[in-house]
């Protein structure tokens, strides 16, 4: 077989360098997308053009682009480096998706997670989310579970912690409740009982800067997690806070309606939790993907304002 220069081929790593260069713009694009240099880049190019006898590429502004002769090749490379993915799949065993044990509350899975776990479980690449769902704090520290979300003010011993999502409070009813409230000011939601879980660390976040300080009143009512809340406003029980975006489904399906503009921050907020310098790739990847999950924009949010 004949090993001359002439039938030698360019390094693969140099062949991808091309296509990314041609997808990127730019050299300095292309370097930061494959985690090496510019000289790298420039390097890797310049050994194929060379290879070939012609060049690639052609400086425009800030960038480059490629010349005629280079879009054959880039298309031909495409077309191989799709042949060998193929091979590579159908012979590579298929890999079982990642795990990640995460404990959660059963408020927060019925009214945020649920919705949004398929789209994190998919990826790419897929991980496989066990979920335990309890009111119990588990020991993340301890490796019980890789993650944890719970609601509070931001700190937990001997983990670390990330906000999730701030939640937006204001007064909500069922729409009976609401045709009732004549000015729907701060004054006139204390003649009907006000609904909430935990305490009244909410109810008072919204009133105090309405001039109100709120004090425990015997026809308030207390449940023990934020679903009831919601459901006992719908069965019209009383007044409660919406806490965007995990009451969102109750407000869209008409369950419940604004019943007044002023809103505030929640001084509580959820969190994701996890080891000290946790560095598990699955579980980073989790995070982040749960974390671009509550960017998104909410219901309420994109739809506007109804019902205040």
């Amino acid at each position: 077989m004949d090993h001359s220069t002439e039938t030698l081929r360019p390094p693969l790593a140099s062949l991808e360098a091309v296509c990314i260069v041609a997808r990127e713009g730019s050299f300095s694009a292309a370097a930061q997308a494959c985690g090496v240099t510019h000289g790298a880049i420039s390097r890797r190019i310049g050994a194929v053009e060379n290879w070939l006898g012609y060049p690639l590429f052609e400086r425009h502004g800030r960038g480059v682009r490629l010349t005629p002769d280079g879009q054959r090749l880039v298309g031909r490379i495409e077309q191989a480096f799709s042949i060998i993915d193929g091979a590579a799949d159908q012979w590579r065993p298929a890999r079982a998706p990642r795990i990640v044990k995460v404990s959660v509350t059963p408020t927060f899975a019925q009214l945020w997670l649920f919705a949004r776990l398929n789209a994190i479980e998919t990826g790419p690449p897929p991980l496989a989310v066990q979920l335990d769902i309890t009111h119990r704090n588990a020991d993340v520290a301890a490796g019980e579970v890789d993650v944890a979300v719970r609601c509070g003010a931001g700190y937990w011993p001997r983990l670390d912690s990330q906000p999730l999502v701030p939640e937006a409070l204001y007064p909500v009813a069922a729409p009976a409740v609401a045709a009732k409230l004549k000015t729907r000011e701060c004054i006139e939601l204390l003649d009907w009982p006000l609904l909430h879980d935990s305490d009244l660390a909410g109810w008072r976040a919204w009133f105090a800067p309405q001039g109100v300080t709120l004090k425990p009143r015997p026809k308030d009512k207390r449940f023990e997690d934020y679903g009831s809340v919601l459901a006992a406003a719908q069965a019209g029980l009383g007044i409660a806070l919406a806490r965007e975006p995990f009451s969102d489904a109750w407000l869209a399906r008409g369950d419940l309606v604004r019943v007044g503009q002023f809103e505030v921050e929640s001084p509580v907020a959820y969190h994701v939790l996890t080891a000290k310098r946790e560095t598990r790739p699955e579980v980073l990847d989790f995070v982040r993907r749960l974390i671009e999950a509550a960017q998104q924009p909410s219901v309420s949010r994109t739809r506007g304002r109804a019902g205040g």
